[in-house]
């Protein structure tokens, strides 16, 4: 193991933390172990940790012993997010093994991690969101403010495609009830404001020139003038929340997760919530929505004429 020994200096030498270097030597220990004897856990005495010790044929193991490694830690339950650190150690292990010519090729480099869990974030009921929505308005910055919240519920916009809104085109079909933002991979879409979204916002216009600068395009600007931006509307959310009293964290993304959420339990309509997020893919929104498979399967079957079952 003396070639371990030599990476895991390496890794101190590189200044990487005393917790990543304790934490890639039992994972390479344990994928050892598991390769030795078939057993993750590995001892510090007894035949196992003679034989780990003595061990020096790492150019010998091939990348099927290490996709077995991780398909046994998967059956145990292991996180996705510790078989991906695990997985790194091995291929980190085996880069330092590459430069110091003990090996001839990396046998972890063609192995993909386990796919992460897509963290999503936390729903936001209607009564919360009313309550964070209806506060008082006490300065022109509260009367934007309002604007700019009542815009994401409303259209499930991005923060940035709400910070990013021109005056022109973006507020051209206002009155019709849409808004023009440029989303991801630049790509433009319409998306729809409801009544109390456009009464917030001409509320806002009948007073953003007093505080715009003469050529600032942006439809919502910050003291000096000029363009709000992501990290402010993130910080006047944190006032409003506060200001609601409600027990919770609040970010731009949880509104525009409220507004799809909202949307999609009360008229079940996955195609419509796709096109007002803006993804490209329906997968993508299902994620987001957190919409089961079966209940997928369920309006598929009651829909698709082709699949109803015959009586």
């Amino acid at each position: 193991m003396q070639a371990l020994k030599q990476f895991l200096h390496s890794l101190s030498v590189q200044n990487r933390s005393a917790h990543t270097v304790s934490n890639y030597r039992r994972d390479v220990e344990m994928f050892l172990a598991f390769y030795l004897t078939g057993e993750t856990e590995v001892k510090r005495n007894g035949e196992q940790a003679e034989r780990l010790s003595q061990f020096d044929g790492w150019s010998t193991i091939p990348p099927d012993a290490i996709r077995s490694f991780l398909g046994d830690r998967v059956q145990q339950g292991i996180s996705a997010r510790t078989l991906a650190r695990q997985l790194s150690a091995i291929r980190s292990f085996y880069d330092f093994l590459l430069l110091e010519n003990k090996v001839t090729k990396n046998p972890a480099k063609g192995i993909r991690a386990p796919k992460q869990p897509q963290p999503l974030p936390k729903s936001l009921d209607v009564d919360w969101t009313r309550k964070l929505l209806e506060q008082p308005l006490n300065s022109w910055q509260d009367v934007r403010d309002q604007a700019v919240f009542e815009l994401l519920y409303s259209a499930g916009l991005r923060v940035s495609e709400c910070t990013e809104l021109d005056l022109t085109p973006g507020l051209d079909q206002l009155k019709a009830g849409w808004v023009l933002v440029m989303g991801k991979g630049q790509k433009a879409r319409l998306a729809p404001v409801g009544s109390k979204a456009q009464e917030a916002i001409h509320h806002w216009l009948d007073i953003r020139n007093d505080y715009a600068q003469a050529d600032e395009r942006a439809v919502f600007v910050n003291r000096q003038g000029g363009r709000l931006s992501v990290r402010s509307v993130q910080k006047r959310l944190d006032q409003r929340t506060l200001q609601a009293g409600l027990p919770t964290k609040m970010s731009p993304h949880r509104l525009r997760h409220a507004c799809a959420t909202h949307v999609l339990e009360s008229s079940g309509d996955l195609r419509a919530v796709q096109e007002m997020l803006g993804h490209a893919n329906l997968s993508t929104t299902q994620i987001y929505t957190k919409l089961d498979l079966q209940h997928l399967a369920q309006v598929y079957d009651q829909a698709h004429p082709r699949a109803k079952k015959s009586k």
